[in-house]
């Protein structure tokens, strides 16, 4: 089974995604598309209008690729994020933390500490 599908399975839409400070809910929504690329789209609290969330995403390429660097190092942290994955974090610091949450719901990563995920 791909990621992709793992992802499907354990994150389906209105899926709470752990974050480690967040006060409002961050909900998986469903796919879409990200920076002209298969994305796996999630809403994030809008605090000026609550019954209308903001939309992000990250591509299914960018998950792979922090899946990789995860099972490859044992750790996933912001300042590879930023590097490896710049347009993506660029977008928003809180792509980290979703690709994190989404790693703690397949069961293959755990919070250690701010801009830090460890291998499970």
């Amino acid at each position: 089974m791909t990621l992709q599908d793992r992802l499907r399975s354990a994150a389906p839409p209105g899926t709470i995604i752990p974050k480690p400070q967040a006060r409002k809910a961050f909900k998986v929504k469903g796919d879409g598309t990200r920076r002209g690329r298969p994305a796996l789209i999630y809403t994030i609290p809008n605090h000026g209008d609550p019954s209308s969330p903001h939309e992000k995403g990250v591509t299914y390429a960018e998950l792979e690729r922090a899946y990789s660097q995860l099972r490859r190092t044992g750790a996933l942290s912001t300042t590879w994020f930023r590097t490896h994955l710049s347009a993506c974090y660029a977008e928003g610091s809180c792509n980290f933390t979703t690709v994190g949450g989404l790693f703690e719901l397949l069961g293959e990563a755990s919070y250690e500490r701010r801009g830090v995920y460890v291998r499970q």
